[in-house]
């Protein structure tokens, strides 16, 4: 794999740093700000919609960039989100910062996936997204626990100070091992945005939405439900988070290995396993052990669904990759801002941090729907193209 992709990881495990974290200080943020725990949530909501909002238009100004230039400003604009949110005095002046930050996101993963992509030959692609989305992972692993760590030390605002820095060291990696790579030749933004009149891009984007998005039904209260539902202490949250990351990382790597052999299968199981880990998740958070195991299995199963809903999206829109790699980031975040606005809605309803799972299972079975339809569309097409 070429070196590029470690330039490209690193920027990657900064955004990842900064978009998850704050799962880990939401009680630490709430106290702060006078507000509750689902209004801090809205502080994860607001950055995942500003990402599915901003991924295109970012993506669309940087059209007639170089790639390497347009990930350099993303960067840049990242490491500024992140000085603002520790300047903050009010939770809207807070908002805002993760705002300005999460411009940045969908723009950042959808070019560098193409970017990987293209590094590497054809049968290599869902391998070289997964390495790039493993600095995602790792920022689980590392970022996140030690920026809770942090952040319940020091004070919350300590840990976007070094958030900041991250986005200071993926600008210099970028800038040091990513190489020029031209802006495609021909074609414009509104050609490349014909791509979406194809309903098999719209179903990818689609599965994206509710398959990962799923994932942050429960994963945005995590803290609240492993501490008040599983009984243990705050002082565990770090940890947690760090097994959870874990099976990110080996569920992130073997998805784009199993992605590579048979693309549409891997998603399926995926996204299938998905589902059934959150269900079971609904029942066994209420008990430390089983809670403890079943955060593990809900990281793997969780990311095993990247490389695949990214790949599909790609090889949906081979005509215009960047920008439909863009905006199904943007799905990402869509789907994780509807599923912890949907978590919010079962709390606020009395039925329990627990019940946010069943939620989250609910989306990711809707998911493996429309990927069974996508695979469907791709069975009938088949024939056609054999005999034309």
């Amino acid at each position: 794999m070429p070196l590029a992709l470690l330039a490209l990881a690193i920027g990657a495990f900064g955004i990842g740093t900064t978009e998850f974290v704050i799962a880990g200080l939401l009680p630490e943020v709430a106290t702060e700000f006078g507000v509750s725990i689902p209004a801090a949530g809205w502080l994860i909501t607001g950055y995942a919609l500003s990402v599915a909002v901003g991924a295109l238009p970012m993506t669309a100004l940087g059209n007639r960039m170089r790639r390497k230039q347009l990930l350099l400003l993303l960067m840049a604009i990242f490491v500024a989100g992140n000085i603002v949110s520790p300047l903050a005095p009010s939770y809207g002046v807070m908002m805002a910062g993760r705002i300005v930050t999460a411009l940045c996101h969908g723009a950042f993963f959808g070019v560098g996936a193409v970017v990987a992509s293209d590094l590497v030959k054809p049968e290599k692609k869902a391998s070289a997204i997964a390495l790039m989305f493993t600095g995602l992972t790792v920022a689980n692993v590392l970022g996140v626990p030690l920026g809770t760590f942090i952040g319940q030390d020091l004070g919350w605002r300590a840990t976007f100070w070094v958030v900041a820095g991250l986005g200071v060291i993926g600008l210099i990696g970028i800038a040091a091992l990513v190489p020029e790579i031209a802006r495609p030749a021909g074609g414009n933004l509104r050609s490349e945005l014909a791509v979406f009149r194809s309903a098999k891009v719209w179903l990818a984007v689609g599965t994206t939405v509710l398959g990962f998005g799923g994932v942050f039904a429960s994963f945005t209260y995590i803290a609240p439900m492993m501490t008040e539902e599983a009984g243990l202490p705050e002082s565990a949250i770090s940890w947690l988070l760090v097994l959870f990351g874990i099976g990110m990382v080996f569920g992130n790597l073997l998805g784009g290995r199993f992605a590579d052999r048979a693309l549409m299968p891997t998603l399926y199981t995926s996204l299938g396993s998905l589902a059934l880990v959150l269900v079971v998740f609904g029942f066994t958070v209420h008990w430390a052990v089983p809670a403890i195991v079943t955060l593990f299995l809900l990281g793997g199963f969780a990311f095993s669904t990247t490389p695949p809903l990214q790949l599909r999206t790609l090889a949906s829109a081979s005509s215009a990759p960047t920008v439909a790699s863009a905006v199904n980031i943007g799905a990402f975040n869509l789907g994780n801002a509807l599923a912890a606005w949907l978590g919010g809605l079962v709390i606020a309803g009395g039925y329990g941090y627990a019940a946010t799972n069943w939620a989250g299972a609910a989306m990711a079975v809707g998911a493996l729907i429309l990927a069974v339809i996508s695979g469907a569309l791709d069975r009938r097409s088949a024939p056609a193209l054999v005999a034309a």
